[in-house]
């Protein structure tokens, strides 16, 4: 089974990042893997990638055209590619050495159509203490109340999800569909809610499938952080309106913070104070609450 995993790219800021994205894929404990780097809009980059990668014959890459967005890069990417299973992450994303062959067993033990994996926290500055790991999305980082045994789930993160190509390609990629695609996030989530419907099976999540993703200082600035958690609810909301029932999990996360996470944390505070527990709690109530206005103002602009 060959891999093509897509690799997307647009800044020579984030270049040495990306090459160690690229070095830990050609270095894999799996064999059969193909990286498909797609340049957005950035011909220096192109170049860039072309000498230093050009003589490896498992890396093709291709230049989009101007600002082609995420999206465009996703699914460029699975066209070009050569695989049976198109795999994508982020060039800010390192996969562990044995993500590949991780993928590739789950799809081989469930004959699955799709398979994700963990995100983990590199925090390339300091760990921010005060992000409340119930949070973690915001991050990129699989956060609490995701499962923690391999099981079936709507979708993983887009820097650690894969998909049989011929299936992704039959339902057309990933689709915008008339959103604005600066403020949307979670696009992999419009995807899966309809490989779901249409086929009837999600992601198997595996959580030996591991990619770490890089923390730089501004994403754990209380500003960024709020403002993420606004167009995260805001996209939540635009989701359904493109994939009608396709926010069961986001449903039962918001059960868990309310019964179980948030009495547990004032519980724990009540017992042993501490500056670290008081912070993140006053941080989670303020991220729901950005989240829940960005559901709403969603709810005004796609009614």
């Amino acid at each position: 089974m060959k891999v093509s995993v897509v690799v997307p790219t647009y800044s020579l800021d984030r270049y040495p990042d990306f090459c160690e994205c690229v070095d830990a894929l050609l270095t894999q404990t799996y064999d059969d893997v193909e990286v498909v780097v797609i340049v957005d809009g950035n011909e220096v980059v192109y170049e860039r990638v072309s000498e230093d990668y050009g003589d490896e014959e498992s890396v093709v890459s291709y230049l989009s055209h101007d600002d082609a967005g995420p999206l465009s890069r996703a699914n460029m990417g699975a066209i070009q590619a050569s695989g049976e299973v198109v795999a994508l992450t982020d060039d800010d994303a390192v996969p562990k050495k044995d993500w590949v062959e991780q993928l590739v067993d789950a799809y081989e033990r469930h004959d699955a159509i799709a398979v994700g994996g963990k995100m983990t926290a590199d925090w390339v500055d300091i760990k921010a203490e005060y992000i409340p790991e119930e949070f973690y999305f915001l991050i990129g980082v699989t956060h609490r109340g995701f499962p923690m045994e391999e099981r079936e789930v709507r979708n993983t993160f887009g820097a650690n999800i894969s998909f049989k190509r011929d299936v992704f390609l039959k339902l057309g990629g990933i689709k915008q569909g008339g959103i604005d695609p600066s403020s949307v996030q979670g696009r992999e989530t419009e995807f899966c809610s309809r490989l779901g419907q249409i086929y009837g099976e999600g992601v198997i999540y595996t959580p030996d499938a591991v990619a770490s993703h890089k923390i730089y200082q501004y994403r754990t600035e209380p500003k960024w952080l709020v403002e993420r958690a606004f167009w995260q609810g805001y996209s939540k909301r635009a989701i359904e309106k493109l994939v009608p029932e396709s926010s069961d999990e986001e449903s039962e996360q918001l059960r868990r913070l309310l019964l179980r996470y948030i009495p547990r944390r004032i519980w724990n505070l009540l017992v042993s104070p501490s500056k670290t527990r008081a912070t993140q709690l006053a941080m989670l109530f303020v991220l729901l609450a950005a989240t829940g206005i960005g559901y709403l103002y969603g709810i005004l602009r796609w009614r």
